[in-house]
């Protein structure tokens, strides 16, 4: 702990969830000597906030603990009636040592609650941004759902803003076809939100990726989805659906201009393009791009 006056985000963190619970450094230590425990006692906690590991990351860790072994113990707690200990932090550096072959590992043993054991798995996983946001919107969901935890309390043990943690939690609302891909890295939080209030998600998911848009294309995008229908009735009330390949234009031209296009046929051979900007210097800048043609 700093004697600044400012703490480690974590332990700062930890103290706002937990009350009196002493603190644990963002280093991991605690107040006590760290012991050695055979790899093969240790047991994964089944409810562990992160899910996804990258390789290659995963592949440069386990490069560094067969040349250095293991510096920074993880933290364990025991398994009541058992000889065998379950994991609470440290899941990256408990993998790592196993794939390298090692057969012991520094630990802190501590005695924690199955709250506890939530609350720090967490928090430690948020401090050291090892989450995806399909995790992280998990991990709140649990502190708040099973541990009764306010979106305040939450906020202030992850130094985030109330905002971002209502707007993560929301993200559990997509489809889990496009929460894979954000796990994946196909799309970013950004795109994730403004895809909530979509009709079809996953199909302007698809849109977005393949096309590369930017955030402020797909917000666009969903606006024009939402306020222009797809489906038009004709005066016979048959059921007229949009040609796929216009809709392949749409987006080609959107990723181009970098605005909202809309492609109305009237005929086989007439129609309408449509444009729209949300500022003066997206207008400037097409005006530009047409007068030097």
């Amino acid at each position: 702990m700093s004697k600044s006056g400012k703490q480690s985000g974590l332990g700062r963190g930890l103290s706002a969830l937990l009350g009196e619970f002493p603190e644990i450094e963002s280093s991991g230590a605690v107040d006590q000597k760290p012991v050695s425990l055979p790899i093969d006692l240790i047991q994964r906690n089944p409810d562990q906030p992160r899910r996804y590991f990258a390789e290659a990351k995963m592949q440069q860790l386990v490069d560094s603990v067969k040349k250095q072994g293991v510096l920074q113990p993880i933290l364990v707690r025991p398994i009541v009636g058992t000889t065998k200990y379950q994991l609470v932090a440290g899941e990256r550096r408990w993998r790592a040592a196993g794939q390298a072959g090692l057969h012991d590992i520094p630990v802190y043993v501590r005695e924690l609650s199955d709250r506890q054991v939530a609350e720090i798995a967490l928090v430690e996983n948020i401090q050291r941004v090892d989450l995806n946001p399909i995790e992280e919107g998990r991990g709140y969901h649990v502190l708040m759902k099973q541990f009764h935890h306010t979106q305040e309390e939450v906020a202030k043990a992850v130094a985030k803003s109330r905002s971002h943690i209502a707007n993560t939690v929301r993200l559990l609302d997509l489809p889990k076809s496009v929460q894979e891909h954000l796990v994946k890295g196909d799309l970013t939080a950004g795109h994730a939100r403004a895809l909530l209030s979509a009709k079809d998600a996953l199909s302007l998911a698809r849109r977005v990726i393949e096309a590369g848009l930017s955030v402020r294309q797909t917000e666009n995008m969903v606006r024009e989805s939402l306020s222009a229908p797809e489906i038009k009735s004709r005066k016979n009330k048959d059921i007229q659906i949009k040609d796929p390949d216009i809709r392949a234009l749409e987006a080609q031209l959107s990723d181009a201009l970098g605005l909202v296009v809309a492609v109305e046929q009237k005929t086989p051979t007439k129609g309408v393009l449509r444009l729209e900007y949300q500022t003066l210097e997206q207008l400037d800048d097409l005006c530009r791009r047409l007068n030097s043609i």
